[in-house]
């Protein structure tokens, strides 16, 4: 399957997880690709750096926010285990 046919349904995955969990809550980015390539790590771990290419690019849009350790991290330099939400209203 090409990126471009993939791009819609990652995109609203992660915007549908971040809106279920409201504006003060995060979630993992496994939790996506879970629901993307199913419960086996065969199914969902190739998913993982196509949702990050996703998260990143979202979050250049100001839709997502990556965080790392609670924090809002650059999108475009953070390393290691992240978490994604919805801008934060405080």
């Amino acid at each position: 399957m090409s990126d471009s046919a993939e791009l819609p349904t990652l995109r609203e995955t992660l915007m549908a997880l971040a809106t279920a969990r409201g504006n003060d809550k995060t979630y993992c980015p496994s939790e996506a690709a879970r629901l993307l390539g199913g419960p086996h790590p065969d199914g969902w771990g190739p998913m993982m750096q196509p949702i990050r290419k996703e998260a990143v690019s979202l979050a250049l849009e100001g839709r997502l926010v990556i965080y790392r350790k609670g924090r809002p991290v650059d999108p475009l330099d953070f390393k290691g285990v992240y978490r994604l939400g919805l801008p934060r209203l405080d």
